[in-house]
């Protein structure tokens, strides 16, 4: 797989399911929101965290993302890519989207990420 080191750092955030639909600022360049029955989980630049007593803020995560569009019927995609992260203990967090797949890692494992994969054959970008 070829992917690309995004350049900004990301927060991962918890909010109440009953919380604002967040909104990202003009030309963010990255801005995930999910919602489920139990929560509302947004990634989003450090300085864009949403604040609040019910929020949680996990900051400093790099995202790598997948270069796509994939097709819907590639199997296996994230399990070439977070497996060689799994052998080196870096924690992932993983976001989708219609066209293409994100690999967060902490950014203090991000140097040890990025050579996980290239020796498992993949290439990555600088961001």
């Amino acid at each position: 797989m070829d992917l690309r080191v995004l350049p900004e750092r990301l927060s991962v955030c918890k909010l109440p399911v009953g919380a604002p639909w967040p909104s990202p600022a003009p030309g963010t360049s990255f801005w995930s929101v999910t919602r489920t029955a139990g929560e509302m989980s947004v990634v989003c630049p450090e300085d864009e965290a949403p604040a609040g007593e019910q929020v949680s803020v996990e900051p400093d995560w790099r995202a790598l993302e997948v270069a796509g569009p994939l097709e819907f019927s590639m199997v296996g995609v994230m399990a070439g890519l977070t497996a060689p992260l799994a052998d080196v203990d870096v924690s992932v967090f993983v976001v989708s989207t219609y066209d293409t797949d994100y690999v967060l890692v902490h950014a203090a494992a991000l140097e040890r990420a990025v050579e996980a994969l290239r020796a498992a054959g993949h290439t990555v970008h600088a961001g």
